[in-house]
């Protein structure tokens, strides 16, 4: 059974940090391209960060560049997002995405993650 969890959220204040954790089992992780998305109240889902199989890349969309950082550990199956320097705007239900390297159409999400930035 194919699963992703992700952990970590909670709440923090502006300039403060938050690790997030995503982790992968029931299929070969390593074989994924792994991505963060998050969706904020009353807006559509946004792509945040991704990194390929063996973390040779990564990408991030251009408001958290300088602030979050996505890695991988392909030996616990788990995906990683250290988020600092935090806004207000940063507040967002956070999912971990499994995409397969060659085949989009094997695609898993996780359940999602509350992160709340309020002072």
């Amino acid at each position: 059974q194919v699963r992703l969890v992700e952990s970590g959220g909670g709440l923090a204040e502006p300039g403060g940090s938050l690790r997030l954790s995503c982790l992968a089992s029931g299929f070969p992780f390593v074989n994924y391209v792994m991505k963060w998305y998050r969706q904020a109240p009353q807006k559509g889902r946004e792509l945040v960060a991704s990194i390929t199989n063996f973390a040779t890349t990564t990408d991030y969309v251009d408001s958290v560049k300088g602030r979050f950082t996505i890695s991988r550990d392909n030996t616990k199956s788990t995906v990683y997002l250290q988020m600092n320097s935090l806004k207000l705007e940063d507040t967002a239900v956070y999912y971990c995405n499994a995409v397969h390297w060659r085949d989009s159409q094997r695609n898993y999400w996780g359940q999602g993650t509350q992160v709340t930035v309020s002072s």
